[in-house]
């Protein structure tokens, strides 16, 4: 195919055609190099996902924490999380923290 007959063909005329080309760099410009391109709003969108996850997790520790906070007003249940957690104790009172061989870390490995 001569150049000539390249020239005559529609399909060079299209491409070649001014308006068709700005349109092409246009969206080849934004597509990929620039500041808001296709695979930096990708990128955001991810992080966006992430931090949604994030929050979902923080409400519902959140949330726990309130219902762990709402039982802990009840005298019987903090004197039985002072206990438990801290080990303490009242006056002239013996504790014994029995501990079964298979919840004991062993050195041997």
């Amino acid at each position: 195919m001569k150049l000539s007959e390249l020239k005559k063909s529609k399909s060079f005329k299209f491409l070649s055609n001014k308006y068709v080309i700005i349109a092409v760099v246009f969206i080849v410009w934004m597509f990929f190099f620039d500041t808001n391109s296709f695979f930096v709003h990708q990128e955001l969108n991810q992080e966006i996902n992430e931090l949604e996850n994030n929050k979902d997790y923080f409400q519902n520790e959140i949330n726990r924490d309130k219902e762990f906070l709402e039982k802990l007003k009840d005298e019987d249940e903090m004197e039985k999380f002072a206990r438990e957690a801290y080990y303490l104790k009242k006056e002239n009172e013996d504790i014994f923290i029995i501990e079964h061989e298979d919840s004991i870390k062993s050195n041997k490995q």
